[in-house]
């Protein structure tokens, strides 16, 4: 590889380009794919990690967070993970073993085959200069699993996910194709017990009138690093929700890039951000409302303890043609300890006149009022402060149209709090 460095790597940069430079001929694609990596990589190996004089890393000091990377593939299965909840039809994320028997309408195989043929080239080159998550993601990614959900398809079983990280390094892609009128439910896990270094790129497309639920938990060991991106398109009339858990890792950022590309469509994120220990959790989101009549709410809810820190960067622009735009945002952050710390960065970005946007966000401590109103019936302090504190956080989960998977994610925040509580 040719590389022009102009500064002095850090650990972690070192590791990288040492990693690059020993696999690259290694990773699977054609000439113009190798290409593309080099390319992908250059700008790393040139202006190195991101600090927080870029703005959109401002608050999540890439370069300065990020220690030291693993420098062999991690070890994974995902058979190692129990299903999140009964009735699941499942993959392993890394397209290693894909499930058999599939409902009529979806479609799951491996990415690698593609990668393989340089099918991919075109867009794993970052338009982006900042798209640091782009680049790593392009420069290493080998694996993925490619969806597809026929126009039509209603799948009354969820598809699950999984990856088990051990120590090492991961990179994942997932093209999803939703077709018209379709149903889906698809859950994201990403779990693991050594210090991983995982990166993972999810490219959603929701056709007019589908309608989809994904699920995201993340779990990585207090060692490991996530950073994850997921972009997405809807059609109109066209139904994406999408839900977070964060329970784990010692960095992980998510950066989530939607457009309501219909009239109509309606995005709704609900994000848990459950911070201990000494991790730091990014969640960076931008959406683009570009025709009338959609909606999206966001509602964003943190727990920080310990010397926690977290991030809530939300964005959300409304072109001139984006009348009738209903979107709204909320940020609310309970910090149980004084050395714990979190920001929210909300934005509006507003060209259209006939609009109702806005949005929120707090940082408090638990109410005292409702302490005393269970201590005074007979709650001891310890315990009522736990129920005030997954009350805060399980609300938002219980709003999900699915009751098992919701049951599921509660009883995920109660074993936090077993550990972290």
């Amino acid at each position: 590889m040719t590389a022009h460095t102009l500064i002095k790597n850090t650990q972690a940069e070192s590791a990288l380009i040492e990693t690059f430079d020993k696999v690259i001929e290694t990773l699977p694609g054609t000439d113009s794919t190798r290409t593309a990596r080099k390319t992908a990589m250059g700008g790393i190996s040139t202006r190195g990690l991101p600090t927080r004089r870029v703005e959109a890393w401002h608050y999540t000091d890439l370069r300065n967070r990020l220690k030291d990377v693993p420098r062999g593939d991690a070890a994974r299965d995902g058979d190692t993970l129990a299903p999140l909840a009964n009735h699941m039809i499942r993959a392993d994320l890394f397209g290693g073993k894909v499930a058999a028997n599939l409902p009529e309408g979806l479609s799951v195989s491996s990415l690698r085959s593609q990668i393989e043929t340089g099918a991919l080239d075109q867009r794993l080159v970052p338009a982006d200069p900042e798209d640091v998550v782009g680049a790593l993601n392009a420069a290493f990614v080998a694996e993925g699993v490619a969806i597809t959900v026929a126009d039509g398809a209603v799948l009354d079983t969820p598809l699950e996910l999984s990856a088990f990280h051990g120590e090492g390094q991961a990179h994942a892609r997932v093209p999803v194709s939703i077709g018209n009128s379709a149903k889906a439910t698809i859950i994201e896990r990403q779990t693991g017990s050594g210090p991983a270094f995982v990166t993972g790129i999810t490219e959603l497309s929701v056709g007019d009138d589908a309608e989809l639920l994904w699920v995201l938990v993340q779990e990585q060991s207090d060692s490991s690093t996530q950073l994850s991106q997921m972009k997405f398109t809807l059609g109109r009339n066209a139904k994406f929700t999408l839900a977070i858990l964060n329970a784990g890792g010692k960095l992980v950022r998510h950066e989530v890039r939607g457009v309501l590309e219909g009239e109509g469509g309606d995005f709704q994120m609900r994000c848990v951000n459950l911070l201990g220990g000494d991790s730091h959790v990014d969640v960076t989101m931008v959406l683009d409302h570009i025709v009338p009549d959609t909606t999206g709410t966001e509602i964003v809810r943190n727990i920080a303890t310990g010397k926690a820190s977290g991030v809530f960067q939300g964005q959300i622009r409304v072109a001139k043609e984006a009348q009738k735009t209903d979107a709204r945002m909320a940020c609310n952050t309970l910090l149980v300890s004084d050395e714990a710390d979190f920001s929210a960065k909300p934005e509006l970005e507003i060209f259209a006149d006939d609009v109702a946007c806005g949005h929120g966000a707090t940082v408090a401590e638990i109410d005292e009022d409702h302490l005393f109103y269970l201590m005074s019936r007979g709650v001891p302090e310890q315990k009522a402060r736990a129920l005030l504190v997954k009350a805060f956080v399980a609300e938002i989960i219980e709003e999900l149209d699915n009751e098992a998977i919701a049951d599921a994610l509660v009883a995920k925040v109660d074993d936090w709090f077993e550990t972290n509580g």
